[in-house]
């Protein structure tokens, strides 16, 4: 029964081995796991929401967003009636994303630009999922501004210069019912981070915690204080 389970749960996530790759593109790693595991951990929570409209800032390998169309049965096993729309400043990373999704079979939008540029009038409190693992690394400033896989990374100074910009934007887009599963550094200051969303309304879970030899990683779930949810209760 445990490795059924186990099993299950596999094909709930992107395989790597169908993940596509380029040079200039973040492949999934500790953090792009912890996030995905966050997602199959709430997965019921999810199904039961039915979002109409998920998307992803930064999709990279398209790992994440990919997982997150298995997970919600975009491949015909389940509740796949949602729309996906991923977005990445790197156009390698648009590119690599559409493999991965191609590779597993399932389909998203994806736009070419920074965080939501262009996007926000179309998709202004229309988001129900939104997931993100943005540039968090505590990186000196220049580095955030140098394009490329460092893009994926460089967070400028406490990791904090990038996640500072996406915060409004998703606060922007998100529906009323609208869910955010962010990841986390413990230098980029959580729980700082959870009084700074609070004052706009919105409670905070920590749905996963992982260290590794070289990080402290949060995963974060947000939702607005008002939603009523037996989950949230």
């Amino acid at each position: 029964m445990a490795a059924a389970s186990a099993s299950a749960s596999a094909s709930r996530k992107a395989q790597i081995r169908l993940v596509s790759s380029h040079p200039e593109v973040y492949e999934p790693c500790d953090d792009s796991f912890a996030l995905v595991d966050a997602l199959v951990a709430d997965r019921s929570n999810l199904l039961h929401h039915r979002p109409t409209l998920c998307m992803e800032i930064g999709c990279g390998s398209g790992y994440v967003i990919t997982s997150l169309a298995l997970i919600l049965g975009q491949d015909g096993s389940g509740s796949g009636g949602s729309h996906y729309i991923a977005t990445d400043i790197n156009p390698h990373a648009v590119t690599v994303t559409s493999e991965t999704l191609e590779a597993h079979g399932v389909h998203a939008e994806l736009v070419n630009t920074n965080i939501a540029s262009g996007l926000e009038p179309r998709l202004a409190g229309m988001v129900d999922v939104m997931v993100v693992n943005p540039p968090y690394v505590p990186t000196p400033e220049e580095e955030v501004s140098r394009g490329g896989i460092a893009a994926s990374w460089a967070g400028g100074e406490n990791g904090r210069r990038v996640i500072d910009k996406i915060l409004p934007v998703v606060d922007n887009l998100l529906s009323n019912r609208g869910w955010l599963y962010m990841v986390f550094l413990a230098a980029n200051d959580p729980s700082g981070i959870c009084l700074q969303m609070k004052d706009k309304g919105y409670a905070a879970r920590v749905l996963v915690k992982r260290s590794t030899e070289e990080e402290s990683l949060h995963i974060i779930k947000f939702w607005h204080e008002f939603e009523e949810s037996d989950e949230l209760k």
